[in-house]
C-alpha cells in the first residue's frame, strides 16, 4: 500500500491520495491526505469512506476486497476501480476456478491436480502422485500452501492438513503434483482490450535462508536491468507474457465480462516445460515494490487507460535497473510474529535515489515503530546492477534494531547462482 501511495503522490497530474487500510502506517499517513483504518474486506467501511471523500477512482491492493466485492459496490456507486470484479477475481480467490479454466483453455500448463469437496479419494490420488501439494482452494494469505518433504514428511502428515482444511473451508482443498524448477512473477496490465507487461520477478515466499522454513506472504524478490532473469531465456519470458494474455481473454469468454486492472501469473519453469503455480488478480507483494519504483511511464496515466480501455495508447516503460527488496519481519514469523515490539526509528533509513524504504504492518506510536505481527518494513535496493542494488537494501536491513529479522541472501550472488545451478542439472541430459 506504501509502494502505491507513493505512485500516486509522485504523479505529474495534481491529485490527493487517500487510503484504507488495515493499519495506518508511517509510510501512508505521510503520502496520504487521509488515512482510515479498518477492515478492507468490509464493503459498508469502504462505501462510508468512499462517500467522504468522493474519489475518482479506487486502486485495490490487496485480495480480500476483491474476493467480497468491493468493486461491485463502488461500480454501483459510479466510482471505477483499476481492479477486476468480484466474479474476475475469482482467478486467484478460487484455485478450482484458475485450474478449470487452464484445462479448459491451456492445458498445458497445469500440473496434474485434483479438488476435493470430500476425504474420499483424498488417500489415494496423493499416493498415485508419490510428492505432492496441498492448497485450500480459498484465500490463505500465502501461507495455506503445504508441499511434501518440506512443510510435512510423510503421506500421512499431507492427509492429515488435507481434512483440518476441508473442515475448514467449504470449498475444498486442491492436491497437486510437486514440480521441480524456479519460480517467478509476471504482472500485467490490463484494459478490456489490451494488455501490457512488466518485468518478470523472482520473490523468495520461505522464512528462512536458503528458501527454508515456512510458506509466507513473501519476503523478498528481485528483478534484473535487462527485465528477465538469470535462469530464464526470452523465450520462457515472452511465453509466460503469452499465457498471462491467453487467462486474459479466457476469463472475459467466459464470465462475459472484462477484466481490468493487473493480473499476476506465477510461473515455474521445470524441465520440460512452463507451468502455472496459480494466479493473482493484483500486484504481487512484494514484487510489486520491484517495478513500480522503477516504472518511467506515469502511474495515474496507467490507470487512466485501464479504465478507458486506452492501454494500446500509452508507452509504458520501466528503467532499465536491478532491484532487490528485503522485507523486515517480526521475530517468529510468521507463525509466531512477536506484537507489539518496537523498532528504534532512527535505525531505519528514509529513502534516497537508490534506496526506497516502505512501511507495511507497523505504526509509529510513542515515537518507536510498533510491530503489529506481519511484514513491517521493506528496503528495495535500485542499482545498475544486481550486486548494486543487493547491497543498498541489506545495508538498510542490516541497521534495523529490534525483535526483527530478515533475508539476508536474497538477492545475492550465492542465491542467484544455486538457482542457475538447479535450471542446469534440470535440463541437462544425463550421460
Amino acid at each position: 500500500m506504501d509502494c502505491l501511495a507513493e505512485a500516486f503522490a509522485n504523479s505529474s497530474h495534481d491529485n490527493d491520495v487517500y487510503a484504507f487500510a488495515e493499519v495506518r502506517n508511517p509510510g501512508l499517513v505521510e503520502k496520504c491526505v487521509r488515512v482510515e483504518a479498518g477492515a478492507i474486506d468490509d464493503v459498508s467501511l469502504v462505501e462510508a469512506y468512499a462517500s467522504e471523500i468522493h474519489p475518482d477512482f479506487l486502486f485495490i491492493g490487496p485480495e480480500q476486497p476483491l474476493a467480497s466485492g468491493v468493486v461491485d459496490a463502488m461500480q454501483r456507486r459510479g466510482v471505477p476501480s483499476v481492479a477486476p470484479t468480484k466474479m474476475a477475481a475469482r482467478i486467484e480467490t478460487s484455485k478450482s476456478f484458475c485450474r478449470r479454466l487452464l484445462d479448459r483453455h491451456a492445458s498445458q500448463y497445469n500440473p496434474r491436480y485434483r479438488h476435493f469437496l470430500r476425504a474420499d479419494g483424498l488417500e489415494e490420488y496423493a499416493s498415485r502422485l508419490g510428492e505432492f501439494v496441498i492448497k485450500p482452494d480459498g484465500l490463505t494469505g500465502g501461507k495455506g500452501v503445504k508441499v511434501y518433504g518440506v512443510d510435512f514428511a510423510s503421506l500421512a502428515d499431507g492427509l492429515e492438513y488435507c481434512i483440518e482444511v476441508l473442515s475448514n473451508d467449504p470449498n475444498g482443498v486442491l492436491i497437486e503434483e510437486r514440480l521441480d524448477g524456479e519460480e517467478f512473477s509476471l504482472q500485467s496490465f490490463c484494459d478490456g482490450a489490451h494488455i501490457a507487461h512488466s518485468p518478470p520477478v523472482q520473490d523468495h515466499k520461505r522464512a528462512f535462508e536458503g528458501d527454508s522454513g515456512p510458506n509466507t506472504g513473501g519476503v523478498g524478490s528481485y528483478s534484473c536491468s535487462d527485465h528477465s532473469l538469470p535462469f530464464l531465456t526470452p523465450n520462457l519470458v515472452r511465453e509466460a507474457a503469452a499465457v498471462n494474455e491467453l487467462v486474459y481473454r479466457a476469463i472475459a469468454e467466459e464470465l462475459g465480462e472484462t477484466y481490468r486492472g493487473i493480473l499476476y501469473g506465477n510461473f515455474i519453469t521445470t524441465a520440460n516445460r512452463l507451468k502455472v503455480i496459480e494466479y493473482n488478480a493484483r500486484f504481487g507483494d512484494p514484487e510489486m515494490l520491484n517495478i513500480l519504483p522503477i516504472m518511467k511511464t506515469d502511474f495515474i496515466d496507467v490507470c487512466r487507460a485501464i479504465m478507458d480501455g486506452t492501454l494500446d495508447q500509452v508507452n509504458i516503460e520501466f528503467e532499465r535497473k536491478s532491484t532487490v527488496c528485503k522485507w523486515i519481519v517480526p521475530q517468529g514469523y510468521p507463525q509466531n510474529s512477536i506484537r507489539g515490539g518496537d523498532v528504534d526509528p532512527a535505525s531505519v533509513t528514509r529513502s534516497t535515489a537508490t534506496l526506497k524504504t516502505y512501511f507495511g504492518a507497523v505504526e509509529l506510536e510513542a515515537g518507536k515503530y510498533r510491530l503489529k505481527g506481519s511484514r513491517a518494513i521493506a528496503f528495495l535496493g535500485i542499482g545498475d546492477t544486481l550486486a548494486e542494488a543487493e547491497k543498498v537494501a541489506e545495508a538498510a536491513a542490516a541497521r534495523v534494531k529490534g525483535p526483527v529479522y530478515h533475508r539476508r541472501d536474497i538477492g545475492t550472488e550465492p542465491l542467484v547462482r544455486r538457482c542457475v545451478q538447479h535450471m542446469q542439472a534440470l535440463t541437462t541430459p544425463s550421460q
